[in-house]
């Protein structure tokens, strides 16, 4: 019996091996360096493939970064204690969802976020809009979109500069030493009366 060489055909876990590999490259290289056709050569499929179960790049992007958390749960377990402790529960969450299950996912979001839109847009949607503005909404503080964004930049410059850039200084620090860094400030960003209260 002659065995079959090349490219496998479409099966039952095709969809899934082009996702595992697209989330894989998207988080490599970034969006505008990725292609379809790199996608498919190393899952080993026919480019005709991708685009059967993908419209294209942008949809199969929006598909293999499909974020794995609960936007609501990650606001409510922030929320779940007291106002003065809303920082450091902000930040262990933020630490938990960057270096456990699924970051990759969001490491794929940074390399590609820089260069293109849809990417950026993934990611405001996810960090600002579906996590952090409803935190600082539900603080009772004024300006809770311009609270909210300035803990982002806070939270994405460290994942930044930790997953992607890999910059010593943040990489080698274990986690418990980055919350207490990183507490206070975040803190102070939700709960302070102004820009000039010192106060954590």
């Amino acid at each position: 019996m002659t065995r079959r060489t090349g490219r496998r055909p479409g099966d039952a876990d095709t969809r899934g091996d082009i996702l595992v590999v697209a989330r894989r490259r998207f988080a490599r290289d970034g969006y505008d360096a990725t292609s379809l056709r790199g996608i498919a050569r190393e899952a080993e499929v026919d480019p005709a493939l991708v685009h059967h179960y993908f419209a294209g790049k942008a949809q199969l992007f929006e598909a293999a970064l499909a974020l794995p958390f609960d936007a609501p749960s990650v606001v409510a377990h922030v929320l779940d204690g007291p106002v003065d402790g809303v920082g450091e529960r902000l930040a262990r969450t933020f630490l938990q969802v960057w270096d456990g299950p699924g970051s990759e996912h969001l490491e794929a979001l940074l390399r590609s976020a820089a260069a293109n839109e849809h990417a950026a847009r993934m990611l405001r949607e996810f960090m600002t809009d579906a996590v952090l503005r409803e935190i600082a909404g539900s603080l009772d503080a004024d300006e809770p979109e311009l609270r909210a964004g300035l803990c982002a930049a806070q939270l994405v410059g460290v994942a930044l500069l930790r997953r992607v850039l890999h910059f010593d200084a943040l990489v080698t620090p274990d986690a418990e030493e980055l919350i207490g860094w990183l507490a206070p400030t975040l803190q102070r960003y939700l709960t302070a009366t102004g820009p000039t209260d010192g106060s954590p």
